[in-house]
């Protein structure tokens, strides 16, 4: 992956401050994959998204992830580091050889993965059962029960718990990168506490806290130099540190 340069990113970063989380994940998106279009991205499994937002935080920020959790047994914050190499590198998104299926209890379905549109959908429902009806509905692409077919909107009415489970486990299984939950022990009480690693959350603030430091750096080599914004940025990190470190001196 080319790097995104502090142009593009302060874009980026202008365009999402009136966004939220789903507007936030297109723009990254947008920055890790610059070529592809919106209807590509939309279409493409959460799983893959959440790789190419991993790759892109490498690339912008590093390896190493500074993470908050709080202990949900006792309150104890803790805190760690991570390597991001770990995240997003999976088994790759299963995309092809035709949908998924499951056969459990008298039912056969078949479905495909969520795609980051589905997810918007079932996002923009404010009831979480009608974002799982939803959500179930738009991605089966056929259910029979007992030899008789089923519709997909009465799936989630119909379907057994036993068999939701099924699903989800094949769901997740053929998308490993789609959610990375860790399991984190609490050195106080000895508790696990399952905290979910939101990638388009930590890199959107990493991102804000860049920009912000970035146009401050713009702002006081302006005044000192009188250049203009896109000459600074065409400046090299080092080179704009060094000039920040001149103007200290003087």
């Amino acid at each position: 992956m080319t790097p995104t340069g502090p142009a593009e990113l302060l874009a980026t970063w202008e365009a999402g401050l009136a966004q939220h989380d789903s507007g936030r994940s297109l723009l990254l998106h947008r920055a890790a994959r610059p070529g592809a279009g919106t209807d590509a991205l939309l279409s493409m499994p959460i799983g893959e998204r959440e790789a190419d937002l991993f790759a892109l935080r490498r690339a912008l920020f590093g390896e190493r992830m500074q993470v908050r959790v709080e202990c949900a047994e006792c309150g104890e914050a803790m805190e760690f580091d991570l390597d991001a190499t770990l995240f997003g590198t999976r088994t790759r998104t299963r995309t092809s050889g035709g949908p998924l299926r499951v056969e459990e209890d008298g039912w056969t379905i078949e479905f495909r993965l969520p795609t980051v549109a589905d997810l918007a959908a079932a996002g923009a429902v404010p009831d979480p059962d009608g974002a799982r009806r939803l959500l179930m509905a738009r991605c089966t692409v056929s259910a029979v029960r007992d030899g008789e077919a089923v519709s997909p909107e009465r799936l989630a009415a119909l379907l057994p718990e036993r068999v939701q489970r099924q699903l989800a486990e094949t769901a997740a299984s053929a998308d490993p990168a789609s959610d990375v939950t860790l399991n984190v022990a609490c050195p106080e009480c000895g508790e696990a506490t399952p905290a979910e690693l939101d990638i388009t959350s930590y890199l959107w603030t990493e991102l804000d806290t860049w920009a912000r430091d970035l146009m401050l750096d713009v702002h006081l080599l302006a005044t000192a130099y009188g250049w203009s914004e896109p000459e600074i940025l065409a400046l090299s990190p080092l080179r704009r540190r060094y000039y920040l470190e001149l103007c200290a001196d003087a």
